[in-house]
């Protein structure tokens, strides 16, 4: 486990389902919805308190809006806020995609025939809605469940413990992914095990989850009793392609801002390859880690490239295009940026050979960059 923490040991007992949260978990919905409410707030001469809202993610749609009208003193019933502000989600989240390794291990439980579950605390019609956007999700899941569906949404165990019911597996043999606080407390009080893949501040998790992924590229099945992946390739597993852009300069690129399709998804921390384009130079293999600048649990996110055919030191201040294709490993214990570079010429030699193989070449991607 990679983090701010030391592992822990999870105890795992025999897992025979999975049981998926949706927002922040499987889908970029809480990413491309980011500023929704800080602009609705806006109109009325309110300035969003980022740190309280972001407490607040993953609790029930009605909880949230007596505490957000409650907390801006704004001029609607819950019901009018729900009301007026929805539509405005909606036209945000057929831009959600799935976050990195998500495809990647329904498809794997689906194939060894592993049950598994998408349990949300929003209201079924969202959920549906949501996913409706992504082939073959409605069909792959064995149950889907709203908050509105169940007596009480998380942090009560409900939503999970009926999920499980209709799978017909017994709690103590369920594995919860969430990324939410509340989420991982539902899952505590059903009695299941739970991996968090936090968007924020991990440290807070620590404590509760069995284990915290930065992302879900991390996950290992055969700590769970469930069948190993089987699709690395030598030092590297291939993934849908992670795109981001910005400008580049002093050895880092700048992302855009977090709501921007230009970002790239929180959960994305480790090391990768894939390919760059510059604005001036054209394309080039290139290493990127995307981690902290310091040991700081608080250290904010930057993104180190390192071109593999030529170096970093004749481009300066270029525009720059990332597609990741390939995850290579997450970052360990504390380890940074600044430790990368002790051992980046051997993952540069490693990257630049296996991106020579077929299904790395650029000209096989489609697109390379959107």
């Amino acid at each position: 486990m990679d983090g701010c923490w030391e592992p822990l040991s999870n105890g795992a007992a025999h897992v025979q389902a999975v049981i998926f949260d949706l927002d922040g978990t499987s889908l970029d919905t809480e990413k491309v919805t980011k500023n929704v409410l800080k602009e609705f707030l806006e109109k009325y001469g309110k300035v969003i308190d980022r740190e309280k809202e972001d407490k607040r993610l993953g609790i029930p749609q009605l909880e949230a809006a007596i505490a957000v009208i409650k907390e801006y003193d704004l001029p609607f019933t819950p019901e009018q806020f729900i009301h007026e502000i929805t539509p405005i989600y909606r036209e945000r989240w057929p831009k959600a995609k799935p976050l990195p390794g998500v495809n990647r291990l329904m498809k794997h439980l689906q194939k060894h025939g592993v049950p598994f579950a998408l349990a949300s605390n929003s209201k079924r019609a969202n959920v549906d809605l949501k996913i409706s956007y992504h082939q073959g999700w409605k069909e792959q899941f064995s149950v889907i469940l709203g908050g509105d569906e169940v007596k009480s949404g998380k942090p009560s165990p409900d939503i999970f413990l009926e999920a499980a019911k209709k799978m017909g597996v017994d709690a103590a043999h369920c594995l919860v992914i969430e990324d939410s606080l509340v989420g991982v407390r539902a899952a505590n009080a059903a009695g299941m095990k739970v991996v968090a893949v936090p968007s924020q501040s991990e440290a807070d998790y620590a404590s509760l989850a069995d284990s915290v992924l930065h992302s879900l590229l991390e996950f290992q099945p055969e700590l769970w009793d469930l069948p190993p992946f089987e699709d690395w390739v030598d030092s590297a597993l291939p993934i849908e392609p992670i795109y981001a852009s910005g400008l580049f300069s002093n050895g880092f690129l700048s992302e855009a801002e977090d709501d921007e399709p230009s970002a790239f998804p929180d959960q994305v921390l480790g090391l990768y390859f894939g390919w760059a384009k510059l604005s001036m130079n054209g394309i080039f293999k290139v290493l990127v880690g995307v981690g902290r600048g310091h040991p700081a649990c608080t250290a904010k996110r930057k993104i180190k490239p390192w071109i593999i055919d030529g170096n970093n030191h004749h481009i300066a201040d270029q525009h720059m295009q990332l597609s990741l294709v390939a995850f290579v490993r997450g970052l360990n214990h504390k380890e940074t940026l600044m430790d990368l570079e002790k051992v980046v010429e051997e993952e540069k030699a490693i990257a630049s050979a296996s991106l020579d193989l077929p299904m790395f070449l650029h000209h096989t991607r489609a697109p390379l960059f959107p």
